[in-house]
């Protein structure tokens, strides 16, 4: 099992790696009403990211999978190669009247280091690229604005390689890893890992958590 780990603005991140399915989730299908809107990040691997970005209020879904590459429906063992261009992302469907795009941006930026260039702690290779994939230009322009600010209050040393770039296909990763974290919780490495750095991410997003 690949492990990431990260240690970023007090909240430590290990990610661990995936496998696929093979419906392609285009925009339309994730949209549960007329006001949903998607955000498709890229940070590494995603049961980690998945699990935090599921517990923000306002966010619909999240499904883990692969976007920003050449080939059509690829495997896990594909994107792995580093032949089919993909990176490794989640797919958030959420409520911009409950949460905005620049929260979502927020808690994209506090869970992985955007200044390793192809990498993700011991995870290595372009499908563990940092990247925002922008659904329309109002992201775009929020993306930039972000990565600039950031940039300039040189909240990392090293500089910031995140790709910010126009979403154009998602394909999600195998069914075993959709909500893996809430299916598995006493499963040894979410017991050990993951629940830690939730409950790290509760602590930090106290007040835009999902009331249960």
């Amino acid at each position: 099992m690949k492990r990431i780990l990260v240690c970023l603005i007090g909240l430590t991140v290990i990610i661990p790696s995936a496998l696929k399915s093979s419906t392609i989730y285009n925009l339309g299908m994730e949209m549960k009403n007329k006001t949903s809107k998607v955000a498709v990040f890229a940070g590494g691997c995603f049961w980690c990211t998945e699990a935090m970005f599921s517990q923000l209020k306002g966010v619909q879904k999240v499904v883990s999978g692969y976007s920003g590459g050449t080939t059509v429906n690829p495997t896990y063992d594909q994107v792995c190669s580093g032949t089919t261009g993909h990176a490794e992302c989640t797919q958030i469907t959420y409520d911009p009247e409950q949460i905005s795009f620049a929260e979502l941006l927020e808690a994209f930026w506090m869970t992985h280091d955007p200044t390793t260039l192809n990498r993700q702690g011991a995870d290595s290779g372009t499908q563990y690229r940092s990247a925002i994939f922008y659904t329309d230009e109002d992201q775009k322009q929020e993306a930039i604005a972000w990565k600039a600010k950031l940039e300039q209050e040189k909240i990392w040393s090293a500089p910031i390689v995140t790709e910010i770039t126009k979403f154009e296909k998602f394909y999600p990763a195998e069914d075993y890893h959709q909500s893996y974290y809430a299916a598995n919780p006493n499963q040894g490495y979410c017991r050990i890992v993951i629940t830690p750095k939730v409950e790290k991410f509760r602590k930090i997003f106290a007040g835009k958590l999902k009331q249960h």
